[in-house]
């Protein structure tokens, strides 16, 4: 696929006829990443959304859909709304929203803030720009988890207008310090907050996202924003990785497999905490080696959170996991969990 990175579009205030019957035949009329402008009380103020930064995460553009063409007498919200929808390409591909990036190319993600200004990391320079020429007064970005679980906020910072976004979503917020070059990562002089809206087919993460974007749009200042949910902050997550060249397979018994074998269910624990000894998976001779937990002085402590019991990898203490995959291609090139100590 040809593919114009430097290419962007800009709608305003978009007819029904732009937006289509529905948010597939809608996303399958844009043609590059695309802005949407939507007129508010207060011009001089805008709030911004962002979506589809991964084109298999469509929670954001459904709700992003829904709420646009929710009915023709739509009140204006608070104040301007800007929302960007990322990954377009990779989204349209059939099936649609079965891509995270296009093969060949870089998750977009993962190019914010490089200096770099070619391929992925122009469009990502160009989706940065598309905020910054706003100066918003807050941002939200939408995404799905990579498995089944429960939605949740992440941010680099947490202040109280960030809970009181994040709440409007959920009721568990990260406080992150990855280094990944993630749109999350920058510096836009505003709230801030990523919202994993939960798994892609669920019905429950498309309300999600869009409650929380109605309840956001409609609010009417932001800096003075009550907070709907009582929040639990979880402190420096860390993402269990497979190191290069490691096997990774699913399986619910030992198969004497190469690498890493997680338990099929694994999914499972991004709902409740794993109690120390929880069994993960099956490893074979090469036992921890095969995995590496980079803390903030990229030291991998993976040791002091897993250990081994025969071959089996167990939890060497009570944790809280976030993430886990039962998707191989996502568990292998990014990430096997995000994992934080538990107090209970």
């Amino acid at each position: 696929m040809d593919i114009d990175f430097s290419e962007i579009i800009y709608l305003r205030d978009p007819e029904p006829l732009t937006l289509k019957a529905d948010y597939q035949q809608f996303l399958l009329s844009l043609m590059a990443p695309t802005v949407i402008d939507v007129a508010g009380h207060d011009t001089k103020k805008c709030r911004v959304f962002t979506t589809l930064l991964h084109g298999d995460e469509p929670s954001g553009l459904i709700a992003m859909h829904r709420w646009l063409t929710a009915n023709s007498k739509r009140s204006k919200p608070t104040t301007n709304i800007r929302f960007i929808i990322c990954s377009v390409d990779a989204a349209s591909l059939a099936p649609l929203f079965s891509r995270r990036f296009i093969d060949g190319n870089k998750d977009i993600n993962r190019c914010f803030g490089t200096g770099n200004d070619h391929s992925d990391y122009l469009r990502a320079n160009l989706i940065e720009q598309a905020i910054r020429e706003v100066a918003p007064e807050a941002i939200i970005d939408l995404h799905n988890t990579s498995g089944s679980s429960p939605a949740y906020a992440s941010g680099s910072i947490i202040t109280a207008n960030v809970l009181s976004l994040a709440s409007s979503f959920c009721r568990t917020m990260l406080l992150s310090d990855f280094k990944v070059n993630s749109l999350m990562e920058q510096k836009f002089n505003c709230p801030f907050v990523t919202i994993e809206c939960g798994d892609s087919h669920d019905q429950q993460s498309h309300e999600i996202a869009y409650q929380g974007i109605k309840h956001i749009s409609y609010c009417e200042n932001i800096s003075n924003f009550h907070q709907e949910k009582q929040l639990e902050i979880m402190y420096e997550p860390l993402r269990l990785q497979l190191k290069k060249g490691v096997h990774l397979s699913y399986s619910d018994h030992d198969e004497g497999s190469l690498g890493l074998t997680l338990k099929n269910n694994i999914e499972q624990f991004n709902f409740g905490g794993a109690q120390q000894g929880q069994m993960l998976g099956w490893l074979d001779c090469n036992l921890l080696a095969n995995l590496q937990l980079l803390n903030s002085q990229n030291k991998n402590i993976v040791e002091n959170y897993f250990s081994v019991r025969g071959n089996q990898i167990i939890c060497a203490m009570n944790l809280r996991i976030f993430m886990a995959t039962a998707s191989k291609d996502t568990a292998k090139r990014d990430y096997l969990f995000y994992v934080v100590k538990s107090n209970n």
